[in-house]
């Protein structure tokens, strides 16, 4: 299974893609997780002991050497570079779990068609190409990763949401962009549920997009995030919770 959690920032998604990482490895499953938001912090809730690397984003000798840049002169490079045997350098393993921090590219006015993101989708691509393993990817609500040549593999896009009109809004946009680069498979997962009102709001205002499942509110988030040790989530209602999505999602 391949499944990317994207969102507006502080919906939950990175603490929902650790714990669905959690879930595939109780059923069995070797799973990669990839960080690809702009404050990446999925290692560190996973219980990585040195989340804080290098994103590969920001590995400007690597890229430039793969890519075939020649000093200053980005205006040629190679389109299919060679990455095979990166995944093996670049990514974190902790047992059946690994970890790569992929960072973001800071446009800076060069747009996306720049050799570092060209890189990043190749690697991605060649990542979810893997049949060997999931993969749980934790994004901004941009999809700046996810490009036509990557589309293909991606199983599910989840769309987490919480009950307020501003979420409502911005799930919209990021359905648009999921169609628009060819992914078929997008639903929503509303998070942060306290109520039955707040489960009507999602069902009264979610259009044309399958409703997944329901997270409840965890009051214990906050102290979590605190102390920085999430794992105790796993003995928690939100953790049955999520179980119940992924395998809805390897269901499908």
């Amino acid at each position: 299974m391949k499944i990317a959690f994207c969102g507006k920032g502080g919906v939950g998604k990175t603490t929902l893609a650790a714990l669905s990482c959690w879930a595939l490895l109780d059923l069995g499953k070797k799973v990669l997780a990839i960080d690809a938001d702009p404050c990446p912090n999925l290692g560190m809730t996973l219980g990585f002991e040195n989340p804080e690397i290098i994103p590969v984003a920001e590995m400007k000798d690597l890229i430039a050497e793969r890519m075939g840049i020649k000093g200053a002169d980005r205006t040629f490079y190679q389109l299919n570079p060679k990455i095979e045997d990166l995944p093996d350098r670049l990514v974190l393993r902790q047992g059946n779990l690994g970890l790569l921090v992929m960072g973001m590219i800071k446009k800076g006015g060069s747009g996306c068609a720049c050799p570092e993101s060209t890189f990043l989708k190749q690697l991605l691509r060649h990542l979810l190409l893997n049949k060997n393993e999931a993969v749980v990817m934790d994004m901004e609500a941009g999809l700046e990763h996810l490009g036509r040549a990557t589309t293909e593999s991606v199983d599910r896009l989840v769309i987490v949401a919480e009950p307020d009109i501003k979420n409502i809004k911005i799930q919209e946009q990021i359905k648009k962009l999921a169609k628009d680069i060819g992914i078929k498979n997008v639903s929503l997962l509303a998070n942060k549920i306290k109520t039955p009102a707040d489960s009507d709001f999602m069902e009264r205002n979610i259009k044309d997009i399958e409703i997944i499942g329901e997270i409840s509110y965890n009051s214990n988030l906050e102290e979590l995030a605190r102390s920085g040790d999430f794992s105790s989530l796993k003995k928690e209602k939100i953790y049955q919770e999520v179980k119940g999505v992924v395998h809805k999602c390897l269901m499908s």
